[in-house]
Order: C-alpha cells, then sequence, then structure tokens
C-alpha cells in the first residue's frame, strides 16, 4: 500500500466514523433538544395563560371590592323600616316649607324585595309651579333613596302658575331593622 492509497482508505474511514457518528449520536441528540425545546414551549404558552388568567382574577377581585363598597353606600341610604314615620313627616315638612298644600297623601301597598323595601306614597300638593320644582330639589338632597313616578301636572285656573301635581314617591327601606 502506497502513502497516498493509505490516505485515501483513512479519510473514507473518517468520513465513515463521520456520518456514522452524525446519525447515531447528533441526530438523536438533535431530536431530543427538539421535543424538549417544543415541551419548554407549551409550558411557556401555559405559564402565559396562567398569568392572563392570574391578571383577570386580580381585575375581578378589584371590581367585586368596588361592587361591595357601592353595596355598601346604597345600604347606608337605606333607613330601617322602623323611620317610615321620619321619612314621611320629612317630606311633608318639605312640601309646606316651600309653600305647597298637601291635599292627599296615602300609603299604597308595601313591595317587599330580596333586601329592601319599597314603600310608595301617593300624594297630591296644590300650589306654584316654581314651589313644586323647589320641592323635587329638596327631597333629591334627602339623605334617602326615592322614585318618582307616574307625575302628573295640571295647570290651575285660579291663578297664573298654579299647579296641582298628583305624583307617586317610592322611598326604599332595609328590609331588616337595624
Amino acid at each position: 500500500m502506497t502513502g497516498g492509497f493509505r490516505k485515501a482508505v483513512f479519510f473514507i474511514l473518517l468520513l465513515g466514523l463521520a456520518v456514522v457518528g452524525y446519525q447515531c449520536m447528533i441526530k438523536r441528540a438533535n431530536r431530543r433538544l427538539a421535543e424538549a425545546k417544543g415541551r419548554v414551549e407549551t409550558k411557556l404558552a401555559k405559564l402565559a395563560e396562567f398569568e392572563q388568567a392570574s391578571a383577570a382574577a386580580e381585575g375581578l377581585t378589584k371590581q367585586l371590592e368596588q361592587l361591595q363598597e357601592a353595596v355598601e353606600f346604597f345600604e347606608s341610604k337605606l333607613p330601617p323600616t322602623n323611620e317610615i314615620d321620619k321619612v314621611l313627616r320629612d317630606v311633608t315638612i318639605i312640601a309646606e316649607k316651600q309653600g305647597l298644600k298637601p291635599k292627599t297623601i296615602r300609603t299604597l301597598t308595601k313591595k317587599d324585595n330580596s333586601g329592601y323595601i319599597e314603600q310608595p306614597l301617593k300624594m297630591e300638593l296644590e300650589g306654584n309651579f316654581n314651589s313644586f320644582y323647589s320641592f323635587l330639589l329638596e327631597l333629591e338632597k334627602l339623605p334617602r333613596i326615592m322614585k318618582i313616578r307616574e307625575l302628573e301636572l295640571k295647570k290651575q285656573t285660579k291663578g297664573e302658575g298654579q299647579i296641582t301635581a298628583a305624583f307617586i314617591v317610592s322611598i326604599f327601606f332595609q328590609s331588616k331593622t337595624g
């Protein structure tokens, strides 16, 4: 064997060894590496989903706290049912203070809702329109939750700006006394 032939055989053996090494070792290692990268990417995607869910949960917690504060605020505006006579007296005093004459004040059927009671009052007042408007503004300033519905204004023939107002004012109370 000549030196050139030996070198060629040695080169072919080295090349064969490199091909076999690549097939047996490097290809397997690359496959395992790709599988590991896939698992890592899957876990990162799940982690990103978890972070989004955590952020959403924090947002929901903040919203729940805000809603709880709103409920507490509105409950503070609901007097206990044993104060209905005081509220009725306040409404009557405001009407008289504004120069309105109460024609009728009747309590209607109480509505018991979950957590609160609605007590509607049918009222009919006579007087000056501006006085009635001032009456409504004073009602709005009361520390109570009230709703006026079925408002009917009629012009009186016996004076300029004189009206008769018939309406139902609903006053809301806590369903439990306290």
